[in-house]
C-alpha cells in the first residue's frame, strides 16, 4: 500500500466518457465528491494541520530562545546553547513550512477537482450531504480562536516590552509565536469558508433556490 493515497483523477473529457447512463455518472460523481471532501476536511486533515501548527510553533520557540541566548551571551556556553537551539529550531521550521505549503497546494488541487466533478450534473439528495457543517465548524471555530490569540499576542508583546538586553529576543519570540497562531488559524478559516462557498453554489438551501 502506498504511503500517500493519490487524489481521484479529473472527470474524463466529454468525447471519451463511458458512463452507460446518468445513474452511473451520478454514482461515480457522488463517490468522488465525498472522497474529495473527506480528503480536504476530514479528521485526518484536522489532526495534520494542527500537528504542523504545533511543530511550527515549537521550531519558532527554539529560534526565539536562540535569539535571546545570543543577545544575552556572556560566555562560550551561552553561544553554544544558542547555536544548538537555532539548529533545532530551523530543523523543525523548514520541513514543517514545506509540509504546510504542500498542504495548501493539495487543497487548491482538491478545490479544482471538486468544481470539475460537481459541474458534471446535479444531485440534490447527494449534494446536501456534501455541505459537511460539522467538519466545517471543526475548522472554523479553532481557526477563529487561533487568529484572535495570534493577533492579541502580536499586539501585546511589543506593547509590554521593557527596555533591556533581552527585549529584542523576547519580542522576536513572542511575535513569531503570535504570527504562527494567526497564520495557521487563517488557513483553517479559509478552508472552512471556501468549502461553505462551494457547497452553497453546489446545492443552495431551499429558501435560496
Amino acid at each position: 500500500m502506498p504511503f500517500r493515497t493519490p487524489l481521484p483523477p479529473p472527470p474524463p473529457p466529454v468525447g471519451i466518457r463511458t458512463w452507460p447512463d446518468r445513474n452511473a455518472l451520478l454514482r461515480d460523481r457522488a463517490h468522488v465528491l465525498h472522497t474529495l471532501v473527506a480528503r480536504q476536511l476530514g479528521p485526518g486533515r484536522i489532526a495534520a494541520h494542527w500537528g504542523w501548527a504545533v511543530l511550527l510553533a515549537t521550531g519558532w520557540a527554539f529560534v526565539g530562545t536562540a535569539v535571546i541566548a545570543f543577545t544575552e551571551a556572556l560566555d562560550v556556553l551561552s553561544l553554544l546553547f544558542g547555536t544548538v537551539c537555532l539548529v533545532i529550531g530551523l530543523g523543525a521550521l523548514v520541513p514543517t513550512a514545506v509540509a504546510i505549503v504542500a498542504g495548501l497546494r493539495k487543497d487548491a488541487r482538491i478545490r479544482e477537482l471538486l468544481l470539475q466533478w460537481a459541474a458534471l450534473d446535479r444531485d440534490p439528495a447527494c449534494d446536501a450531504a456534501l455541505r459537511a457543517p460539522g467538519l466545517s465548524l471543526a475548522w472554523l471555530l479553532p481557526g477563529g480562536l487561533m487568529c484572535a490569540v495570534g493577533l492579541s499576542v502580536c499586539v501585546a508583546v511589543p506593547a509590554g516590552a521593557r527596555p533591556g538586553d533581552d527585549t529584542y529576543g523576547v519580542v522576536v519570540l513572542g511575535m513569531g509565536l503570535g504570527l504562527v497562531c494567526w497564520l495557521t488559524g487563517l488557513i483553517a478559516l479559509n478552508k472552512a469558508f471556501s468549502h461553505r462557498r462551494w457547497a452553497l453554489r453546489l446545492s443552495p438551501p431551499a429558501h435560496l433556490s
